[in-house]
């Protein structure tokens, strides 16, 4: 491997580094967490409520009415009609309860207004009445089945009607809210009222700080995606905007609500607010609010939305238009390929071969496969670098004292022999966006969240799978992957292999550590498609090597045919007007002495 490959490598390597530590799952608080009296494993405290949360008891008395479908279990209060318990069946917490995306305490999707006197009345302050309760204060649906809870609240002359229809084979519901001669209950100049999500969704993973990175709350204006992210401890930030809103909502890093414009084209107005905490342990949380403000144009008037609370799977939210949610990666570049082409071949190969580790060995296999060409390019760019060390070798000690001279007769020697210096670089930047996408469609992927593939070793695809606590942070960093331990011995024998350079070993040591020790915090499943990728690039760089029919020779390497490519090119215009320049110049010019005509005497006049 040439010395501008192994220089693009290590910048790949730095930009992937940085970007790893950006993101990091480690980035302690700058605030002072609440400490805990027990050594529990995880980062923060999943179960409990953040600081904004404050658990309160109820002034005015409460009813509730449980919801249970195949593929949730809902609790709605009396209380403003509102969501007070949401839990996914077909999902578990790291603890290993049922997945509850509301946070204790709250009243979610309950409406706020202001009343002539200037008091904002909210969800907790709004008794509503059941008009179809069931007798047992239960509901089950089956798959093709539906039911719609309504309620009905008097107050100041005006009536709030609310219903909420929920379906049984589905994650999101239907909620229709109907104000009817409100003239005397709202303020005359707040004519209006808000409905939204208040008080963000529970974590359910068991490192905060991984999932406060994938916590945004966000809104599609005008189609096209706006995220806000809360990045500052206790400093709350806000958006507040108006326009053709689709939808707002909030998510964590595998669940999301989202609430849904049931009018498209409608103009509407919308506030997102979000600040986040210190945690336990060195944890954050963040708390996100997404509200929609609907004005009240007088007599009666109804509002619908459609609400969806569940899964940040792809497959089931693409059908709502929320696909767009599920991150992928830089929207222009990266995006298209994690969403069109990796994500359905990873899904084909799943449907044949259940087990996910196994899914991710065969994509391994066939992505090498597909960029095949790309390091085949590279590899031969090595071995035409590996032929001409000699008389590399040669140019630099004749050349010791004179870099100039060095470098212009190495370009006249990779033209002599047709190679392009940036022949191992081009491929490793190419491969780039492919690296960017693989790891937002293994790393976010809900279907990896808790899959195993080794049991008692890596029992969860989606999580490091730490196996050494170090006596000591290194750059942060106190724990390593045993994925990512076998892939630097890996990547340390691949170096091995391709690096002859001696100006270039420590290449050899540094990079399979640098490496080892950023990737120690990538998911365990990210961690095996490198391991796979590298011991078949082992496998290919051995092929062509040892087994090859054909090794290259400087003889074979000036037959082959000159083709000077777009940098060899501008390289030589360039070294060319140096010349030019350098011979334009005066020679030694301190030592030079200028010769002055001798001057004519001065004709007489007659």
């Amino acid at each position: 491997m040439d010395r501008n490959a192994l220089i693009g490598m290590l910048l790949i390597s730095v930009i992937v580094g940085v970007w790893m530590f950006y993101t990091s799952i480690h980035q302690h608080s700058s605030a002072p967490p609440p400490q805990r009296s027990d050594t529990a494993r995880q980062v923060s405290a999943a179960p409990a409520a953040p600081p904004a949360i404050k658990q309160a008891t109820p002034a005015i008395a409460e009813r509730t009415i449980r919801i249970v479908t195949n593929n949730y279990r809902a609790t709605i209060s009396s209380l403003g009609l509102t969501i007070s318990s949401w839990e996914l069946r077909h999902y578990k917490a790291w603890y290993g309860e049922p997945v509850q995306l509301v946070q204790p305490g709250a009243r979610e999707g309950g409406i706020i207004f202001t009343m002539r006197n200037g008091e904002k009345i909210g969800p907790r302050q709004q008794p509503f009445e059941f008009l179809n309760a069931p007798a047992d204060g239960t509901v089950v649906l089956g798959k093709d089945s539906s039911f719609t809870l309504r309620g009905v609240l008097h107050t100041s002359g005006a009536t709030i009607e609310r219903s909420i229809t929920f379906h049984g084979n589905t994650y999101h519901l239907d909620t229709r809210v109907t104000f009817d001669a409100a003239d005397t209950l709202l303020a005359a100049t707040r004519r209006w009222y808000d409905i939204g999500w208040n008080s963000g969704l529970k974590y359910q993973e068991a490192n905060s700080v991984e999932e406060s990175s994938h916590s945004t709350v966000f809104a599609s204006l005008n189609g096209s995606l706006d995220e806000l992210d809360a990045t500052e401890y206790n400093k709350p930030v806000t958006v507040h905007q108006s326009g053709t809103v689709e939808y707002i909502g909030t998510k964590t890093k595998y669940f999301m609500v989202a609430m849904l414009n049931r009018r498209p084209g409608r103009q509407a107005e919308y506030f997102l607010e979000g600040i986040m905490y210190g945690a336990p342990n060195h944890g954050r949380v963040k708390v996100y609010s997404a509200t929609y403000r609907i004005p009240y144009r007088g007599g009666r008037q109804s509002d619908s939305l459609t609400v969806y609370i569940g899964p940040l799977d792809y497959d089931i939210v693409k059908p709502y238009g929320l696909q767009a949610t599920v991150n992928f990666g830089w929207r222009w570049l990266v995006r298209p390929i994690g969403e069109f082409f990796m994500l359905p071949i990873f899904k084909a190969i799943h449907s044949v071969i259940p087990n996910y580790g196994f899914s991710i060995i065969v994509f391994s296999i066939l992505m090498k496969l597909l960029l095949y060409p790309l390091s085949r390019g590279q590899m031969q760019s090595a071995l035409k670098m590996k032929a001409l060390q000699p008389e590399v070798e040669k140019l630099r000690k004749k050349y010791a004292d004179d870099p100039m001279s060095l470098q212009r007769e190495q370009m006249q020697l990779f033209s002599e022999y047709g190679i392009n210096p940036m022949g191992g670089c081009l491929p490793l930047v190419l491969q780039l966006p492919i690296l960017y996408a693989l790891y937002a469609v293994l790393a976010t992927n809900i279907a990896m969240r808790q899959a195993s593939f080794i049991p008692g070793w890596i029992d969860d695809l989606s999580v490091p799978d730490h196996i050494i606590r170090l006596p000591i942070s290194i750059f942060g960093i106190e724990a390593l992957s045993g994925m990512a331990i076998i892939m630097g011995v890996t990547m340390f024998i691949q170096q091995k292999m391709t690096i002859t350079d001696p100006n270039q070993k420590a290449l050899v040591y540094v990079m399979p550590v640098m490496l080892t020790l950023m990737f120690s915090y990538l998911p365990s499943g990210l961690n095996l498609y490198y391991l796979v990728f590298n011991l078949l690039g082992i496998v290919q760089q051995v092929w062509m090597t040892k087994f090859s029919k054909k090794q290259l020779t400087l003889a074979d390497l000036k037959r082959m045919p000159k083709k000077e490519g777009w940098l060899q090119k501008r390289l030589r215009i360039a070294q060319e007007l140096a010349a030019q320049q350098g011979r334009s110049l005066p020679i030694d010019l301190p030592t030079q002495k200028k010769q002055t005509p001798p001057k004519r005497a001065p004709k007489k006049r007659r």
